[in-house]
């Protein structure tokens, strides 16, 4: 049986779509936090760690996405930098969890305040309404997505 190219377009061009909306917002953000001195790396491993912190390394590499080994070396240069700080696990003596320090807070603040009038100009002119459905929509997928990886992991 072959594919209806005439049908596959339409999945094709939202699928071209998204990434491109993917990579140029993250390339627009990366040159706003680059007075910062952040690279796209760090200040996503910064976000993620003010949303989640106390997780461990392997639990922050996974909810990034990454590598386990891509992630200590990112982890290492933001310690070096004394942005963040490994302690002890309670519940895992083998593990450690990770911290933001107290110099890091005005820095997320500052980058939470870049993110925000960065989607304010990102998403200017387009309606609450679609916005609603377009959430919607890439929730949607990101549910299939994980069902579909959670099929692979083992």
């Amino acid at each position: 049986m072959q594919a209806d190219p005439d049908k596959n377009k339409p999945l094709e061009a939202f699928a071209r779509s998204l990434a491109a909306a993917s990579r140029m917002w993250r390339r627009y953000l990366d040159l706003r936090f680059r007075d910062l001195d952040l690279s796209q790396a760090r200040w996503n491993v910064l976000f993620e760690l003010s949303r989640n912190e106390a997780v461990t390394q392997v639990e922050l590499a996974h909810s990034l996405g990454i590598e386990a080994a891509t992630l200590v070396r990112l982890l290492d240069g933001l310690e070096g930098t004394g942005l963040i700080e490994r302690r002890p696990s309670a519940e895992d003596r083998r593990a450690k969890t990770l911290h933001l320090t107290k110099d890091a807070r005005p820095l997320i603040v500052r980058m939470e305040e870049i993110s925000a009038v960065s989607r304010a100009e990102i998403l200017e002119g387009i309606s609450r309404q679609d916005l609603r459905i377009a959430t919607n929509v890439l929730s949607r997928i990101a549910a299939r997505l994980n069902i579909l990886n959670s099929g692979q992991d083992g």
